[in-house]
């Protein structure tokens, strides 16, 4: 008799924060794409609608440009990135198949960001820590997640996301 057995989901280590002293406000996703991890940059999958939203909210074609010249740009508008899985097992980039998830270390983000006021999930897995968040002190929004799972109309998402940032 035979039996399945599934393989072993790899275990992944997320991507470096991008802040600043004068980070205002944090966008926290998930964790990485596939995609992103293997370029080792935040949101690197051409169909996810994050740089073409934050590029819309902060008035630069950033989706036009290369990584390097994007996140400098970011950062110079007080707004930084962080995911809130510092690791996890995951088969694929899916949130739903995200599985023994280690948070990233938050209580370094007084120090690290001090003007640090708001922090917006990008969609609702992210989302599942915004007490914490809350529980700091910080504001806190849950915003519609960027990835082309998510099938929200754009236009929607801008809107919701220019409003909040």
């Amino acid at each position: 008799m035979a039996y399945e057995t599934s393989a072993p989901r790899e275990s992944l280590v997320g991507l470096p924060p991008l802040l600043q002293h004068d980070t205002e406000i944090l966008i926290l996703g998930s964790f990485p794409s596939s995609i992103s991890l293997s370029e080792r940059q935040y949101y690197a999958n051409s169909r996810n609608q994050f740089w073409k939203i934050l590029g819309a909210v902060t008035g630069s074609p950033l989706h036009q440009m290369d990584y390097d010249q994007r996140w400098p740009l970011l950062l110079a508008t007080g707004i930084g990135l962080w995911d809130v899985y510092a690791s996890c097992e995951r088969e694929g980039s899916l949130d739903s198949d995200i599985r023994m998830g280690v948070p990233n270390d938050f209580a370094s983000l007084a120090t690290r960001a001090p003007k640090l006021k708001r922090v917006c999930f990008n969609g609702q897995t992210a989302g599942k820590f915004q007490r914490l968040f809350w529980d700091m002190g910080y504001t806190v929004l849950v915003l519609p997640s960027t990835s082309p799972a998510y099938t929200l109309a754009f236009e929607r998402k801008l809107a919701a996301w220019r409003a909040a940032l």
